[in-house]
């Protein structure tokens, strides 16, 4: 009988035992899945440029996403080099730019996971009617600009545009500070244009943020836009986390979730009816999901 009740204790409390070990590793599949998903309340930080600021999309997008995530999205809108450089120094967790092989280097070089196509839109110079007429020949109106020596504000601040309008010049083998009245602002999109207007010279922008400014602004715009549709001035964003490895403190959660979200056919959609209500055409194109 001393036996009998000694088996059943034993078994009784390998059974015990057992259930403590199944609660447990339960408990740990519960904890790695709450680790892997972005905890209530927290903050994404990223770096993006001033178009996507300027154009109003973010403080759109900002809302939403925290409803959907409950992840607060805070940005730096600043040139596409300076967003990149934030994104090398492990100062945010996602950048959203403008410059594909600027990004891909980032990507290449180990500070970035993987780029994400999001959306696009394009260039277009604006100006004074005259003398130059409107085209889309982007190589003979910027030609015509620097063979006539006329006013041009560049932004002059590393961003995708200022990459964008050098990029033209440079293909077109010429010097734009040659010209005495080409000017370099430094500063965001919405202040070059502002200048641009003032000294009525002719400007290279995103034509979201065109669209906004020319509406929106206490300024009055007497430009206008005199060349668009060139295949040269097409727009791509991309979005990329910053890397886990080399930046173990980003949050990469957050980083992934909020690509995945912009990166839906919810959002997606929604992408491409911001602006339509106001300017009577979007501002940005989605294209999530393209090879661009």
């Amino acid at each position: 009988m001393k036996i009998k009740k000694l088996l059943v204790l034993l078994l009784s409390g390998m059974m015990v035992l057992s259930f403590a070990a199944c609660g447990s590793s339960g408990g740990g599949e519960e904890e790695a899945e709450a680790a892997a998903a972005p905890e209530e309340g927290a903050t994404l930080m990223m770096a993006t440029t001033t178009s996507t600021e300027d154009t109003g999309l973010l403080d759109y997008l900002q809302p939403l996403f925290k409803e959907a995530t409950g992840i607060d999205l805070q940005w730096t809108a600043v040139g596409i080099g300076e967003a990149l450089k934030m994104g090398e120094d492990g100062q945010v967790d996602v950048v959203l730019v403008h410059a594909k092989s600027s990004e891909e280097e980032f990507v290449a070089n180990g500070f970035g996971v993987e780029r994400f196509p999001v959306m696009y839109n394009d260039f277009v110079v604006v100006g004074p009617a005259a003398p130059l007429e409107k085209t889309d020949d982007v190589a003979a109106f910027f030609g015509a600009v620097s063979d006539q020596q006329l006013p041009f504000v560049s932004r002059g601040d590393d961003s995708g545009t200022d990459k964008k309008e050098k990029k033209i010049w440079e293909g077109l083998g010429i010097d734009p500070a040659a010209n005495p009245n080409y000017i370099e602002a430094g500063q965001g999109m919405g202040a070059t244009l502002t200048m641009a207007n003032e000294k009525e010279a002719y400007c290279l922008t995103d034509r979201g943020t065109w669209l906004k400014q020319s509406k929106d602004s206490e300024n009055e715009y007497t430009l206008d836009i005199v060349c668009e549709g060139g295949k040269e001035l097409l727009n791509q964003y991309g979005v990329i986390a910053v890397n886990p490895e080399k930046y173990p403190e980003v949050n990469n959660e957050a980083a992934n979730a909020f690509i995945e979200w912009i990166t839906s056919d919810e959002v997606q959609k929604l992408i491409g009816e911001s602006g339509v209500e106001e300017y009577g055409q979007a501002l940005f194109t989605p294209n999530a999901g393209t090879d661009n």
